[in-house]
């Protein structure tokens, strides 16, 4: 599903515009980038959480020469399923 169709589904169910349904979006995104910005989590109960976790530096090889090169450290965002998008996952309801 792309942004235009998750906006007419949700416009649909919830009786509101598609106007105002890109502006929640638009806010909601705003606020998981500043999240993951600033180092914050962000909880939404039962569907998902947005933390931003540090990944540590590490030795890999070069795929073509088999070089070691060293990988520095890296700030990454994990996306954390809640317990109904898990339940949904397996066909539960």
């Amino acid at each position: 599903m792309n942004r235009s169709e998750l906006v007419y589904e949700i416009s649909k169910r919830t009786a509101t515009t598609p106007n105002d349904v890109n502006g929640v979006l638009d806010a909601l995104g705003d606020l998981m980038r500043e999240c993951a910005a600033d180092g914050s989590k962000l909880q939404i109960a039962g569907l998902l959480t947005l933390e931003r976790v540090e990944r540590a530096a590490r030795t890999g090889r070069n795929p073509r020469t088999g070089e070691a090169i060293e990988i520095p450290a890296q700030p990454l965002v994990k996306l954390t399923p809640g317990s109904t998008l898990k339940a949904a996952a397996k066909g539960e309801r």
